[in-house]
């Protein structure tokens, strides 16, 4: 039946030049039962207005694999998907993709060249559409196992480079750790900021885990005593090689419990750390591009997105923290006496003005006139497409850059491939203003 095929060029953001309409679709008969088409159809329709095209593509092809998982002879008596409970679901699932040769682990390779391995798009989506068609939960957000920040009735302390959406608790295995666990971290979010608070949260998931394999009694953070902390201490050096990732572990995980310990009066937990137990930190060794490295690695960053391109040079030639020119905002241009002048907001500290070469202003006002033109009035003057009232995000550079450092195998002056080195440009800037009176810009300008 006509309205049972879901056509993608019936959404303007699906449509797709050169596509032929029988190519884009959902085709809701090949489900068993008229229940389990209106299911699907809410979740296609969804999608379907709020998703890409390219994930719509992607949709279809783990419809298709569930589709005939349906019509299996495991499902003969089913009729709607709430005949069962989501996880009895995944699991047959999962046995039948087995069944049907259809791998259930989907590999995963870092922009750093690292594998690591998730469930297949399959069961990913399945799971999308089970939770879709579930109750809504109406517990208070801080009840949940996972918070949507949005839903927080208090202002939450972020870095708008970065896209913080979410607070997980799931892995903190022991129930009454992971309630005691989410009390400490609302009062937290309340005076630190979100990168500070992941961080604790983070070595709270690692402790939970040890407490499991190791302890497997201790159901609360009452019955942490100093020897249980000690064998942690002398588990987590041995885990990470990282001294200064150490320090920071152990000083997150003692601000947490102390915190646990001052909401419960746990008085033991006040009391459990001493001086010793932070690692010394490593001074970093200080190290700094060198002139033909720069060369290099600018020669394929200019082959770029024209805007991401603009941004990297841009963040070169002010010396700024990649946070300062990320929220650059498009009146930031002034000329004072002659002189072009740049307005920064420091995420982390205040606002101030600076003098700029006349090539900057240049290469700033063809980015502004950019993001006008393609975006019309914004906050910032490089924006997430996406999302374009939020600032452009630093993973979605570091991915791009990254991905072209492999693709180019890209490498530095000892031969290995470059990393991400945004705070190695402010080093550079910060070499060529001790070594020039007047530096010059990465630009050649002087």
């Amino acid at each position: 039946m006509e309205n049972d095929i879901i056509y993608f060029s019936d959404f303007p953001n699906l449509q797709e030049t050169g596509t032929r309409k029988d190519n884009g679709k959902f085709d809701l008969t090949l489900l068993p039962t008229q229940e389990l088409k209106e299911e699907f159809r809410g979740y296609i329709m969804y999608r379907c207005k709020n998703g890409t095209f390219r994930a719509l593509i992607q949709d279809r092809t783990a419809y298709n694999h569930i589709a005939k998982f349906l019509n299996s002879r495991i499902n003969r008596r089913i009729k709607s998907l709430g005949d069962r409970n989501p996880e009895k679901w995944i699991s047959l699932l999962k046995g039948w993709m087995l069944e049907q040769g259809i791998t259930i682990v989907k590999e995963k390779k870092s922009v750093y060249g690292t594998v690591s391995y998730g469930e297949a798009v399959t069961i990913l989506y399945f799971r999308n559409v089970l939770k879709f068609l579930g109750p809504e939960d109406l517990r208070d957000e801080i009840e949940k196992d996972v918070w949507e920040l949005k839903n927080l009735d208090i202002k939450i302390r972020s870095n708008p480079i970065y896209n913080v959406k979410t607070l997980d608790f799931r892995k903190i295995y022991q129930p009454d750790i992971r309630e005691e666990c989410k009390k400490a971290v609302y009062m937290n979010l309340q005076y630190e900021a979100i990168g500070t608070v992941q961080g604790e949260l983070t070595i709270m998931r690692i402790f939970s885990e040890y407490l499991q394999k190791e302890y497997s009694k201790i159901k609360s953070c009452s019955e942490i005593d100093r020897e249980v902390l000690e064998e942690f201490l002398i588990y987590l050096s041995t885990k990470d090689t990282s001294h200064s990732a150490n320090s920071s572990y152990v000083i997150s995980l003692r601000r947490q419990l102390e915190t646990i310990g001052k909401i419960y009066s746990y008085e033991r937990l006040e009391h459990l750390f001493i001086n010793t137990d932070i690692p010394p930190e490593v001074n970093a060794e200080f190290r700094v591009y060198s002139d033909d490295e720069m060369k290099r690695l600018n020669a394929e960053i200019t082959q770029m997105d024209v805007q991401i391109a603009r941004c990297l040079l841009i963040h070169q030639m002010l010396g700024t923290r990649i946070s300062d020119t990320l929220t650059l905002r498009p009146d930031c241009l002034t000329r004072e006496n002659g002189q072009d002048m740049i307005e920064i907001y420091q995420v982390k500290t205040k606002r101030y003005k600076k003098p700029i070469s006349k090539e900057l202003a240049k290469l700033l006002q063809s980015s502004i006139e950019y993001t006008q033109e393609k975006f019309g009035d914004t906050e910032y003057i490089f924006v997430n497409e996406k999302e374009p009232d939020r600032p452009m995000q630093y993973m979605a550079i570091k991915t791009k850059v990254m991905s072209m450092i492999q693709e180019k195998q890209l490498k530095d002056d000892h031969g290995e491939l470059f990393g991400f080195g945004t705070h190695m440009f402010r080093h550079y800037y910060g070499c060529l203003l001790y070594t020039s009176p007047s530096p010059r810009d990465i630009s050649g300008s002087r």
